[in-house]
């Protein structure tokens, strides 16, 4: 198992991984920041000027009507943040979508040099005609 995990790290692999979390982590801060700053602001104003980010159901415990959602959780109110659900699945989608279109992408690429190297390969004589050269030549 240690000799596959060298293996494993030796191609590269671990590298193209690690430049993908690091990447992922802030392009998902920067769709994060998109929903909360600009597409739920837009829906809200839609919809009647509404923060959907402190959108909550109080499901046990005591909480003011109008209190924010961190201040119920504080309270220690068992609250269902749908706000924030929606928020989040709008992330999930906007982060899906985008994945989507890069591996879409890749596979064009990929297919693009993988046809570009099939024709550009030379086209050598087989085993079989090697062999009866071979065989020609130890004749002589």
């Amino acid at each position: 198992m240690l000799s596959e995990f060298k293996e494993f790290i030796a191609k590269g692999n671990v590298m193209q991984l690690a430049v993908a979390v690091i990447i992922g982590a802030a392009f998902g801060k920067i769709v994060t920041s998109m929903t909360d700053d600009l597409i739920m602001p837009l829906i809200g104003a839609l919809v009647g000027d509404v923060d959907f980010s402190n959108k909550y159901v109080v499901l046990s415990g005591d909480v003011a009507p109008g209190t924010s959602l961190a201040a119920a959780r504080e309270a220690g109110a068992n609250v269902l943040a749908w706000g924030n659900f929606i928020s989040m699945a709008i992330n999930f989608v906007i982060l899906a979508f985008v994945i989507f279109l890069l591996v879409r992408y890749t596979n064009k690429v990929m297919a693009r040099f993988e046809k570009q190297a099939e024709e550009a390969a030379p086209a050598g004589p087989t085993e079989v005609e090697l062999l009866a050269e071979i065989r020609d030549a130890l004749k002589k």
